[in-house]
């Protein structure tokens, strides 16, 4: 059976994931995605930014996720948990971390449709099996002819009627789904299923309640309540291929529907039927059912499948993502994708298979449906702690990724990006990996041209980045040239963004005061245009975005008249025309 080009279904659960995904309609999101352990040595290094600068810019942005400043308890801050408390996630207890960070994962899975289809209807128009073949006669029934001849004892009659509806309901445009559901011949179609002595008449009916459970909600519980799932369970051992086949997709279909009736269909002992059919012998049409199926049976979350299911998917899961079949490989990505959406534990499931190695070669792949699952697993995977960042780092992430900045498409920019930012989350040895491999030049370039919802995700990187990184690293930041494009973004409408630009600043402004270079990066803010957008939303409507461009002036320019000379801003912290490296090499003075 050839199937229908994936329709663009909407995702019920599905999101880099992550955090905020573009300018759709999103939902809150933090600093970082990522829940981060083990951070807190950060703040007792005399490099890090953070252990330089105590004291909040300002302690009004409590209702934000995503300010790169925390409220401060001055009765609490100068203990080591209340100085925690001031950054990003770190000293916040898990419980609010996760929150926070199952909240801003949902954008990706609804902010766009999704890439892999739900359910799939079969509309090819003739069955490929010869022997019922045979048996097909060119006969057009009416529906009341159906719905007579399914109920009738003859059966070449039943054999007829069932295929007549078959037939119809594999039409491309406006299927009669409803009405074969209202005139109640679920149950019969049950009963055949359970017709050994009649293959064929098998074949069709587990057709018919394949497309009829590819329709809505309703239409599925239907089929579910009429007793379907076991015997469709039981074809799986069929010795006719084509009506396992049928089966298989029948049951891809219902599980494709949500956690509900997956769990259904995983209870009824189906994975080590499905399991057993993976083989190389198998039609690559029979193989990609299976794969799309069991893809399904991972899929949708609130609950997750059950850890026992996971167990018993994941080795073929892995054998799966060998193969050279392009739809196999893209619905083996987008299981695993679904698998690693969500904590830490059942990241650490599919990171200890060992697939991450072969993720991150499929992240260079030319194919967008195999690029864009797999690239969202692995960002998945950087979602979790910093061990499974790491060995996702140490798999060669972070050697794919300036390329997918620069992609072509705008949707694999974003992911690109977007994955970057939970790297940028994590310690500053993870941060300084970002750099080494040339990380800056796209991010920069990705600020400047890139689409909003890509320019978003970079600011989200550049947020993480200047709240966990050194001052060697943060100088590296400035120098790559990324102030230009921030300061430029300060115009536009979304407030939140807004906020988090200034908040980089006021950040990249306390670390240059420490090493007595503010002058200068106040000259250089100066020269690209900061200090008069930062004035003009001092009248911003919003109180927060004007109280923060207040503070900004009066902590940092409150004396920039007297330094507004006839001069470029210091080399240190100029970035050249090419936005990649130091005029001068002013590193080793300013680590002084």
């Amino acid at each position: 059976m050839t199937q229908p080009e994936d329709p663009h279904t909407q995702c019920p659960q599905r999101a880099p994931q992550g955090h905020v995904q573009g300018p759709e309609p999103q939902m809150e999101r933090s600093a970082q995605s990522r829940s981060r352990g083990g951070c807190s040595h950060l703040f007792e290094d005399s490099d890090s930014i953070q252990g330089a600068f105590l004291s909040p810019l300002r302690s009004n942005c409590g209702h934000r996720c995503g300010g790169l400043f925390l409220p401060v308890n001055m009765s609490t801050s100068g203990t080591p948990e209340g100085r925690l408390r001031k950054f990003k996630y770190r000293g916040k207890d898990a419980a609010m971390r996760r929150q926070q960070r199952i909240a801003v994962r949902l954008d990706l899975r609804k902010a766009k449709k999704d890439e892999q289809a739900l359910k799939r209807r079969n509309i090819t128009p003739l069955s490929p099996d010869p022997a019922c073949e045979q048996q097909t006669k060119v006969i057009s029934l009416t529906l009341q002819e159906i719905i007579n001849g399914v109920n009738a004892s003859d059966p070449d009659v039943r054999f007829q009627a069932t295929q007549a509806a078959r037939k119809m309901l594999s039409r491309e445009r406006n299927p009669p789904l409803k009405l074969i559901v209202e005139a109640g011949l679920i149950p019969r179609l049950v009963e055949f299923l359970k017709s050994s002595l009649h293959p064929c008449l098998q074949f069709e009916a587990a057709w018919v309640l394949t497309n009829i459970a590819s329709g809505t909600s309703q239409q599925t519980r239907a089929v579910v309540e009429g007793g379907a799932i076991q015997p469709l369970v039981e074809l799986l051992s069929s010795p006719h291929m084509t009506v396992c086949e049928q089966a298989v997709w029948a049951l891809g279909n219902i599980a494709g529907d949500g956690p509900e009736f997956r769990d259904i269909v995983i209870s009824s002992n189906v994975i080590p039927h499905l399991l057993t059919l993976v083989s190389s012998t198998i039609p690559i049409t029979f193989l990609r059912n299976i794969t799309w199926t069991l893809s399904n049976l991972c899929r949708n979350k609130n609950p997750y499948p059950c850890e026992k299911a996971v167990k018993q998917m994941l080795p073929v899961l892995s054998h799966l993502l060998w193969h050279q079949d392009s739809e196999v490989l893209s619905d083996t990505c987008w299981a695993l994708s679904y698998l690693t959406d969500g904590c830490n534990d059942r990241i650490g499931q599919v990171v200890d298979i060992g697939v991450l190695p072969r993720l991150v070669e499929l992240m260079t792949s030319s194919e967008l449906n195999v690029l864009t699952p797999s690239l969202r697993t692995v960002g998945n995977i950087v979602t979790g702690t910093d061990h499974q960042t790491q060995v996702a780092i140490d798999a060669g992430m972070l050697s794919v990724l300036p390329q997918l900045l620069m992609h072509p498409k705008s949707s694999i920019q974003k992911e690109a990006a977007w994955a970057l930012s939970n790297v940028a989350a994590g310690p500053c040895q993870h941060i300084q990996q970002l750099i080494a491999c040339g990380m800056l030049p796209p991010l920069v370039a990705l600020l400047k041209n890139g689409e909003f919802k890509v320019q978003k995700e970079a600011i989200w990187t550049v947020a993480n980045f200047t709240t966990g990184g050194t001052v060697d690293q943060l100088i590296q930041l400035v120098h790559s040239g990324v102030l230009e494009p921030l300061v430029n973004l300060l115009t536009i409408q979304d407030l939140k963004i807004v906020l988090i630009i200034l908040d980089i600043i006021s950040f990249i402004l306390q670390a240059a005061d420490v090493l007595s270079e503010k002058e200068n990066l106040c000259l250089l803010i100066e020269e690209l245009g900061g200090v008069d957008r930062i004035e003009a939303l001092q009248l911003h409507e919003n109180h927060q975005v004007a109280q923060t461009a207040l503070n900004i002036l009066e902590n940092h320019f409150c004396e920039v008249s007297d330094f507004r000379v006839e001069r470029s801003a210091h080399p240190s912290w100029r970035a050249t025309s090419a936005g990649d490296h130091l005029v001068g090499d002013r590193t080793s003075r300013l680590l002084s």
